[in-house]
């Protein structure tokens, strides 16, 4: 990719999609991620650890916060952070496209997928493709927002996070990759939520249903009673949207 003084709708694409998965304390030259798209869109580490400081400034987590020298967004970045919250799923699939297409040396999630079926045609070969890159791009920009850890219970340990939606899959398409859908859970929050057994009001705080608040299991009470109204450890960015907890709440919790 050419390099010139101002950044290219492209460019800037690439940068937000990386911003979205490193968590904010990682937003410096040194990160190999942030050097490696450098090098792949023609700008320094420098210049691209700025860029995403500068999306940085637009996200309203960060900067409630009260974070200082975050105001170095332009036009186009402004942009570029409209656009995705637009469409998630589009933009998700389209800058990893973008990012492989000029990144001859493959990660691993990309090795990954050449065991893939042979025997797959070639529109089902790109739509599991497509599938693994979104589930990617939403867990690393979950996982990423909250430090790598449970948000209720602080589980830090990767393979026992999930990253968790708010309003279900199935339920908002728009909204699937959206990070403001999505709180990072360990294995059991996760399940619980997911059946409605918990959930997270407005404000943040952990609902627990009866079921489990009566429970005479030990375990249960041992993992769920004590964060009954409790607040959640809130993510460095795209903090959980209030609709969705709202819906999530009056849909799926059974109270």
């Amino acid at each position: 990719m050419a390099t010139s003084k101002n950044w290219t709708n492209e460019q800037a694409k690439l940068a937000f999609h990386l911003y979205c998965q490193l968590p904010f304390g990682k937003l410096h030259k040194g990160n190999p991620e942030i050097i490696r798209l450098a090098k792949i869109i023609g700008r320094t580490p420098s210049a691209v650890a700025m860029k995403l400081v500068n999306f940085a400034s637009l996200d309203p987590a960060i900067t409630s916060s009260g974070r200082k020298g975050l105001d170095g967004a332009s036009n186009l970045d402004r942009e570029i952070w409209e656009e995705f919250h637009a469409d998630w799923e589009r933009l998700a699939v389209e800058c990893e496209m973008l990012r492989r297409s000029l990144d001859t040396a493959p990660l691993a999630d990309e090795a990954e997928e050449t065991l893939i079926p042979e025997d797959f045609t070639g529109e089902t070969r790109l739509a599991v493709t497509e599938q693994r890159i979104k589930q990617n791009f939403f867990r690393r920009a979950v996982l990423s927002s909250y430090g790598g850890r449970c948000c209720m219970s602080g589980v830090s340990e990767p393979r026992l996070l999930i990253a968790s939606h708010i309003v279900p899959w199935s339920k908002d398409k728009k909204n699937r990759l959206n990070p403001a859908n999505g709180l990072c859970l360990s294995a059991i929050h996760d399940r619980a939520f997911d059946k409605g057994l918990i959930s997270v009001a407005e404000d943040f705080r952990i609902l627990i249903s009866e079921v489990l608040l009566s429970s005479k299991d030990e375990f249960l009470k041992t993992t769920f009673s004590t964060l009954q109204g409790r607040q959640i450890a809130l993510p460095e960015r795209f903090r959980p949207d209030a609709n969705f907890l709202l819906r999530h709440k009056t849909e799926v919790y059974v109270g």
